[in-house]
């Protein structure tokens, strides 16, 4: 299975681990029977071995999977991120997933050293700063932690993507899932951050939970009010925001806080009319 974000497209995507070493949120079911494991330093260097032989120099950017790299201990990481520079001399970046888990495992220093070692991008998934929902997607921390994850990650200087869900809360709690997401957003200040719209997965606990009747999806137009009020209510220093991930049902493209303004106008205009035909129709949208 490859999981990657889209900005990965062109990267050589080089497997550190197979699963997440969390693999307990209820809205997720990308890892749900599969075993986490690290693999060895030995059978990672050899892939990189194979690869570096035939297309060493042309390797610009690398991103390490699968769930969670940084669940490796750090000698381990400065041995294969030091390695991969040596086997790819024309490297630029490296970039992983993180769980704020293992972000908090690692020192400011630790992270430091990856950076200096090219580890250019964190991608972390927030999903929401209400800590509630949190805590009922069994996301495995506090607000107060995922702000200190987001933290480490841009004091050590590495950029910083991270991943919202609107929906998450369901078609009652939304607007506390915005707002209480706008503040830690605004805490962390990460330098991308996307959103993203909840589709609901067969076998994960939160379908289980929709079919039970324990939860009540919100409509797209509640979606869309979610958005607006997290790009209304955080304040970023200089953040590429977006919301053009398949799942949601408006795409934007935009530089907070610059086109606040005008996200917000064309947001109001859109929800002012209730017309469906100006969303992506269902049967487009894809995890």
């Amino acid at each position: 299975m490859i999981i990657r974000p889209p900005s990965e497209a062109q990267s050589l995507l080089l497997p550190v681990t197979l699963g997440c070493s969390h693999n307990r949120c209820t809205f997720c079911n990308t890892y749900k029977g599969i075993r986490f494991k690290i693999r060895s330093a030995e059978d990672i260097k050899g892939d990189i071995d194979s690869i570096a032989s035939n297309f060493g120099w042309s390797v610009r950017r690398v991103f390490l999977e699968n769930g969670d790299a940084l669940a490796c201990r750090q000698g381990m990481l400065v041995e294969i991120m030091a390695y991969l520079n040596k086997r790819f001399p024309n490297i630029e970046r490296v970039g992983t997933y993180a769980s704020p888990q293992n972000i908090l495992s690692k020192s400011v220093d630790d992270l430091k050293t990856l950076k200096e070692l090219k580890l250019g991008t964190i991608y972390l998934g927030v999903e929401t700063g209400d800590e509630e929902l949190l805590r009922r997607i069994e996301k495995g921390v506090t607000a107060s932690q995922m702000v200190e994850a987001g933290r480490r990650a841009r004091v050590a200087g590495i950029a910083l993507s991270v991943t919202i869900i609107l929906g998450l809360a369901g078609s009652q709690e939304g607007r506390q899932h915005a707002l209480e997401t706008a503040k830690v957003l605004t805490e962390i200040d990460p330098d991308f951050c996307g959103a993203l719209t909840l589709m609901l997965e067969p076998g994960a606990p939160l379908y289980s939970e929709w079919q039970r009747g324990q939860f009540i999806l919100a409509s797209p137009f509640q979606c869309l009010d979610e958005l607006r009020q997290i790009i209304a209510h955080s304040k970023f220093t200089n953040c590429f925001f977006t919301s053009n991930h398949a799942s949601n049902y408006l795409p934007l493209r935009l530089r907070l806080p610059q086109q606040k303004d005008e996200a917000l106008r064309f947001l109001d205009k859109v929800i002012g009319t209730k017309d469906h035909r100006t969303l992506t129709p269902e049967y487009l949208r894809a995890l």
